[in-house]
């Protein structure tokens, strides 16, 4: 089986040698060229053909995020790790939506490095470890929208059956969301004909099973 071929995309001249060092000790993968911007990057990838390109988040010019959302539409059958040192989800879910294939920390090792470059190489998509739980908490966020668009049920419905479920009385509802029990009653009232269902308990379980609370 032929050595995985890797571009290294960074405008420091340092973090490439250093990248292109620790994959030096690792006889399947091979460091076929470095860039130290986008432009570089895109004049010698046509001769260089590398299957993998690690990508530097922040460079001058073109980032990152801009390097692989044009890798992706002129060049898909090659793979994208992003590495970065920064974890903000403005990084992270921009090089996602642009289409990496990875999302590695600088601060990740040697080994977990060169395994990112073997995993992505045969076709799996890939996080550092710590970056997981900020993933999914953004797609049970986007699950939760998702679930409350199709129940009908407005920001406001959510919030008091979120309290429904704390265990709260319609007169600590009141007192909380400064509204007269009357409406809370009314509002109640709403949901459960929204849900479905003919009380309190059921509503609770049924928002449970949709993944509204």
């Amino acid at each position: 089986m032929s050595a995985i071929r890797v571009l290294i995309c960074d405008d420091h001249p340092i973090v490439r040698q250093g990248v292109r060092s620790v994959l030096m000790n690792h006889a399947d993968i091979a460091v076929v060229g470095e860039a130290e911007n986008a432009s570089t990057l895109f004049a010698i990838i046509d001769s260089l053909k590398p299957d993998v390109v690690l990508v530097d988040i922040r460079m001058p010019g073109q980032s990152g995020i801009d390097v692989t959302q044009r890798l992706k539409r002129d060049y898909p059958d090659v793979k994208v790790i992003i590495l970065s040192t920064y974890d903000d989800d403005e990084f992270l879910f921009g090089a996602l939506r642009a289409g990496a294939d990875g999302y590695l920390l600088k601060s990740a090792s040697q080994e977990v490095l060169a395994d990112s470059i073997r995993q992505v190489g045969h076709g799996e998509r890939l996080l550092s470890p710590t970056l997981v739980s900020k993933v999914m908490r953004e797609f049970r966020d986007l699950a939760k929208d998702k679930a409350r668009g199709e129940s009908g049920l407005t920001d406001q419905e959510v919030e008091v059956l979120r309290m429904i479920a704390a265990g709260a009385t319609n007169k600590e509802i009141a007192e909380k969301l400064y509204w007269s029990e009357v409406t809370v009653k009314r509002k109640v009232q709403d949901i459960l004909e929204k849900m479905g269902v003919a009380n309190r308990a059921q509503a609770v379980a049924e928002a449970g099973k949709r993944g509204l609370l």
